[in-house]
């Protein structure tokens, strides 16, 4: 079956070009038949014999016409192109083989016959000028058989206009409907489906079509969770802020009130409001990395072919040493191999950054970190561990941090994934290694 509407109308052309001539040749071939066997049947030929010698004969009597007067004959106004009327007197007739020696009119009589059985009966008739004998003419098959023909051409014309407009009509049935469940999409309603029937180019147009409409959907979902996420992002900004805000407005106003009469006091609050406000600058700080990374359509990105394990080596040994100073106990297994990884090494260093951002934030210092590089089926990964601090204080965390590492290592073809309970939280990132 083709596949193509141009190589379908091709089809249908030749099919309905077959069909209309089988409709031409069964119509003639039929109205061959019914000629043959009404029209030119015995009893049909000399009825209509009769009546054109019963018309001939009223016109010769009622105009006193003369058998040798051939232009009243030809005056007849049944004289057509169909009909033929011959007269003969006896010495007229010629000589069919009949014997000399036959009388006058025993010998006119065998003429007759005679020419009747080769050319047609013979009719006598009374003229004016005495009795003659006639043969009459009749082709109206001939315009029969024309009426005929034209009748199956037209059959097989409509036949072919039929299959055609049949086929035409389809296909236009098939646009009618697209165009209807495009408007439809059009208003609004992306779940309404789109019918794909075939293989030509309107099912390819609507898949194409509903492609369009999945890629809308996704968009638009994948739109609405960023509004949720800004929402919640917005929601939990607010409310990590507000808190230190408060506080700090709090000892600032202390200080106000009571100056600076007591020197430890004082120092005390000014140590509070500077630790509320480091809090305040943290806090943005994420902000700023979150509309830094989420706020843009890609991560621009220098990526270049680096030594894994030397990058890793450096970049986990400045988070060691960061952490270490802040009073945790690292425990880490050191990567040793050689692999090649297409990275950018300052967002790669930034994921690190937000790591050891929130493990001084959330993680039990009495409990080490352990930190695990590995090199397993092409995949190089890092893991990094630690147990949850069980302070009741703790602020809520916004997961800025975590979802800016997300974004940064998709955009580097990498994965980067969280596994935590209530006293443990593990995060991995890995990138594929060159091979």
């Amino acid at each position: 079956m083709p596949r193509t509407l141009d190589a379908k109308m091709m089809y249908m052309l030749l099919l309905s070009l077959l069909v209309a001539g089988a409709v031409f040749l069964t119509a003639y071939g039929l109205g061959t038949l019914l000629l043959d066997k009404i029209y030119m049947s015995p009893e049909s030929v000399a009825a209509r014999q009769a009546e054109i010698y019963s018309d001939f004969s009223r016109y010769v009597k009622a105009n006193h016409v003369s058998g040798s007067d051939e232009n009243a004959v030809t005056n007849w106004p049944g004289n057509d192109e169909y009909t033929t009327i011959l007269i003969y007197r006896d010495e007229d007739l010629p000589t069919m083989g009949g014997s000399p020696a036959m009388g006058g009119a025993a010998y006119s009589n065998a003429n007759r016959l005679q020419y009747a059985s080769e050319y047609g009966r013979l009719y006598s008739m009374r003229f004016a000028d005495g009795i003659y004998h006639i043969a009459i003419g009749d082709s109206s098959q001939v315009r029969e058989d024309t009426l005929n023909r034209i009748l199956a051409v037209i059959l097989g014309a409509v036949s072919f206009l039929g299959v055609m407009l049949w086929y035409v009509r389809r296909l236009t049935r098939r646009v009618i409907r697209l165009s209807r469940e495009a408007d439809v999409i059009g208003d609004g309603d992306l779940e309404a489906p789109i019918t794909m029937q075939g293989v030509d180019e309107l099912a390819q147009l609507a898949q194409e079509v509903d492609s369009m409409r999945h890629s809308v959907i996704a968009r638009m979902s994948g739109e609405r969770k960023a509004w949720e996420a800004n929402s919640e992002l917005i929601t939990a900004i607010s409310h990590d802020i507000r808190t230190p805000m408060t506080a700090l407005i709090g000892y600032l106003d202390l200080l106000n009130e009571d100056g600076c009469k007591d020197s430890e006091r004082s120092a005390r609050f000014a140590a509070s409001a500077y630790q509320k406000a480091m809090e305040l600058k943290d806090l943005t700080d994420e902000l700023f990395r979150y509309f830094l990374v989420f706020g843009r359509a890609q991560v621009e990105m220098n990526k270049e072919e680096l030594d894994g394990g030397l990058l890793l080596e450096q970049l986990l040994g400045e988070a060691q040493f960061d952490l270490s100073d802040t009073g945790f106990t690292i425990q880490r297994q050191v990567f040793e191999g050689e692999c090649g990884i297409y990275a950018d090494p300052l967002y790669l260093k930034r994921v690190l950054d937000n790591l050891v951002s929130n493990l001084k934030k959330y993680a039990d210092k009495s409990q080490p970190v352990v930190i695990l590089t590995q090199l397993q089926d092409g995949i190089l990964s890092v893991c990094i561990s630690n147990t949850v601090r069980r302070d009741l204080n703790l602020v809520e965390s916004t997961k800025i941090g975590l979802r800016t590492c997300e974004m940064i290592m998709q955009a580097m073809d990498g994965s980067f994934s969280v596994q935590k309970d209530e006293d443990h939280f593990a995060a991995t990132f890995s990138l594929p290694v060159i091979k």
